[in-house]
């Protein structure tokens, strides 16, 4: 399969799927998809791109730099996440690994802010988030909303893209038929519309 460059992510990537505006975890699983032609693409391939992933879904300050570790950090919560979604849309048992991965995520570190006091302001809240632990907050802030979504209400909305060979993830907003943008519902409508012109409609 070919690996979309670096440069051509921002060209060649989908736009935000249905519910991706309120979940942020949908969009996570989402920084990977296989595309037709045998393309793909992976926003979270270096630390470049997954770093403006992780500023566009305020994760992370401008100050902070990520690294490969980083990047394989999130690739791995990635595909857990994946796991999930997939064991919830297929309605089977998730895999034990990835279960404790997303657990392990949501304990590594406090997502809440803490109660702080100095003798200036006063007790205050603040956002521990140390150089060292960005990563650990953007993570465990995406598997608590990656739990929140499988264990609430819209969880039963949870699909994977219906226009092969496209395996990103959405919430159906009506329709049995559910896309994850428009240039897959288009592809796929195109796909039936040549299916039945050359008789092999099903």
């Amino acid at each position: 399969m070919k690996q979309t460059p670096a440069d051509d992510l921002a060209k060649t990537a989908l736009p935000p799927a249905p519910g991706a505006d309120r979940y942020r975890s949908l969009d996570f699983a989402d920084t990977t998809a296989t595309l037709p032609a045998g393309h793909s693409y992976d926003l979270l391939a270096v630390p470049a791109s997954a770093m403006r992933w992780l500023a566009v879904h305020d994760l992370t300050t401008p100050d902070i730099q990520l690294y490969d570790v980083c990047t394989r950090r999130m690739r791995a919560l990635r595909v857990h996440v994946r796991a999930l979604f997939t064991a919830r849309v297929e309605g089977t048992a998730p895999p034990a690994e990835s279960l404790g991965a997303v657990n392990d995520a949501l304990i590594a570190v406090p997502t809440a802010p803490l109660l702080a006091w100095d003798g200036t302001q006063g007790p205050r809240r603040v956002q521990a988030h140390p150089t060292d632990q960005a990563v650990g907050h953007a993570l465990a802030t995406l598997a608590a909303d990656a739990a929140d979504l499988l264990t609430g209400p819209d969880g039963g909305l949870l699909a994977v893209c219906g226009s092969a060979p496209c395996d990103r993830f959405l919430l159906r907003t009506h329709g049995r038929r559910h896309w994850c943008s428009t240039r897959c519902g288009d592809r796929a409508r195109a796909a039936r519309a040549y299916a039945r012109r050359s008789g092999n409609a099903t």
